[in-house]
């Protein structure tokens, strides 16, 4: 399949702002944000509680005005008709009608897209076995599970058969197996030629699925760039030693010289810096010991996350994002895209 060079999602210096208090102070959340989205890659958006996700995804879905900056969707203006056709989204607490089945629900939204009556049915059929409700769907949604309607979220997501699938927290309160479904779904979608872009506090999942990520923290791009090489670039460059036949008057010795993991008996585990490893292996042999294994830490992406977010933390208190209650800066947001 032949993948066009229009990124699915372009970003410029993109700023956001809100307008809050009696004085209606300005509010920076998002700073300057500079990204690009290829089309048909997975990629996952991270950042604390506060950092600017939300804000930048209701942008780039049309709930809210950019106050500066480009933001295009496959090359049009944020905003062009065409370009949100290609779109589909799924909120991180969307609201759903209980009393309606989940047919019924698919086919009231199905509607609002004006999808044909010919094409409904048999899109809507289509989307309930790809998401595996087939079992429940004349079932109400006052039933369902949290995953089953985090299911039903992503084939609403889905019905206008987007090209580029924006999901908010889709794997948020999922327990294991619910988060393998969305994980499924999400790489199905990928082999069907869609863009994913996401949002997740769930870094293990990011990490099984993602093509690229980037870091966003206090509105501030840390990060972006391909999983792996992310992860190489940042590497901690930390070892374990794992030392026997260690004499107990040596202990205090080896002690000294790097952080004691585990001491059990004769047997014990250093964590070092590789530059310090040439010192431990000189002094195992000075002393007759044996080395049982040297194992290189490999980092994860809650490493490198963790790494990025708390090493850039200042006391400066973040500006609030309203991630968790955006609702207000909603309201406060068509007076001020006026003047922006």
């Amino acid at each position: 399949m032949v993948v066009s060079n229009t990124p699915a999602i372009y970003l410029d210096n993109f700023v956001k702002e809100y307008r809050t208090g009696f004085f209606r102070k300005r509010i920076r959340v998002v700073k300057g944000l500079s990204l690009r989205v290829e089309q048909g890659e997975i990629f996952g958006f991270l950042g604390p509680n506060g950092a600017g996700k939300t804000s930048t995804i209701k942008v780039l879905v049309g709930l809210s005005h950019p106050t500066a900056g480009r933001v295009d969707i496959f090359g049009a203006p944020v905003g062009n008709i065409q370009a949100k056709n290609r779109i589909g989204f799924l909120p991180e607490h969307p609201y759903f009608y209980g009393y309606l089945t989940g047919y019924e629900f698919l086919n009231f939204y199905a509607r609002l897209f004006g999808i044909p009556r010919a094409k409904r049915s048999a899109r809507i059929e289509r989307l309930i076995e790809q998401v595996g409700i087939s079992h429940a769907q004349d079932t109400p949604l006052r039933k369902y599970s949290k995953g089953m309607i985090q299911r039903v979220g992503i084939a609403q997501a889905l019905l206008n058969d987007p090209d580029l699938v924006i999901l908010d927290e889709p794997m948020s309160g999922l327990d294991p197996i619910g988060r393998k479904d969305v994980r499924d779904i999400i790489l199905g979608l990928k082999e069907n030629g869609k863009t994913v872009f996401f949002s997740s506090h769930i870094l293990q999942d990011v990490e099984m699925i993602c093509d690229r990520v980037a870091i966003l923290n206090k509105g501030e791009l840390l990060k972006v760039g391909p999983l792996e090489g992310l992860l190489e670039q940042s590497a901690s460059q930390d070892v374990e030693v794992t030392i026997s036949n260690v004499d107990n008057d040596a202990i205090e010795k080896y002690a000294a010289m790097a952080d004691m993991i585990r001491h059990v008996e004769q047997k014990i585990t250093l964590h070092l810096p590789d530059k310090d490893l040439q010192k431990i292996i000189n002094q195992v042999f000075q002393d007759g010991a044996h080395i049982d294994s040297v194992i290189r830490h490999k980092d994860t992406l809650e490493d490198l996350f963790v790494r990025q977010v708390f090493g850039t933390q200042s006391e400066k208190a973040p500006a609030k994002d309203n991630d968790d209650n955006d609702d207000s800066a909603e309201n406060e947001d068509s007076s001020e895209s006026a003047s922006s």
